[in-house]
């Protein structure tokens, strides 16, 4: 069994900032390895206590929202755990747990938010940016751009092949016109 310091040292202190939205093969494969084994037993309810303090809550997102992403990129297990880490985030937001994360950790409190298909969620991750990670603009403009994409489409166009979702017209010119980096720069600039 893993423990949270074993995340938490993994992706805070050896992948750091500088690796943590970079991804590629070494890395992903690098997370497989590592947290695989941890990941499926969280889908089965492991380490449920994890979630009675800050850090391991912190852990406990970053193995359910981030490592899936790296682990099955471009597959739809990447998204398999998003509600999971969505709940334990709330859960750490309504407790005041996040602010007692310094940051840049403290913005994975609020990942599972942006990785939401749902609006209201990508409205509280705007705020919870702006308010709670001010000193981050690079954040900020990146929880705008998700929501514009969820409020044009009410969903993630670029996740489709992955879940088998059919694509729409407006979906698919959206992608070919630079998607996910057409919004970034529209918030942007």
């Amino acid at each position: 069994m893993i423990t949270p310091d074993d995340v938490l040292g993994y992706w805070l202190d050896e992948v750091g900032e500088e690796g943590w939205y970079k991804g590629g093969a070494e890395l992903d494969q690098q997370v497989r390895d590592r947290f695989l084994a941890a990941w499926e037993a969280a889908q089965s309810g492991a380490y449920g206590l994890w979630l009675t303090y800050p850090t391991g809550t912190l852990a406990y997102i970053v193995l359910n929202d981030q490592f899936p992403r790296n682990m099955f990129r471009d597959q739809g297990r990447a998204f398999a755990s998003d509600a999971i880490a969505l709940a334990a985030a709330k859960m750490a937001i309504a407790r005041g747990w996040d602010m007692r994360i310094d940051p840049p950790a403290r913005q994975f409190f609020y990942l599972p938010l942006m990785h939401s298909e749902n609006l209201c969620d990508q409205d509280r991750c705007v705020r919870l940016m702006a308010t709670r990670l001010p000193e981050s603009e690079n954040n900020l403009v990146h929880a705008r751009a998700h929501r514009e994409v969820i409020r044009r489409f009410g969903r993630f166009p670029y996740r489709n092949a992955a879940l088998s979702r059919t694509t729409t017209a407006p979906e698919a010119a959206f992608v070919e016109q630079g998607g996910y980096r057409a919004a970034l720069e529209a918030v942007s600039g």
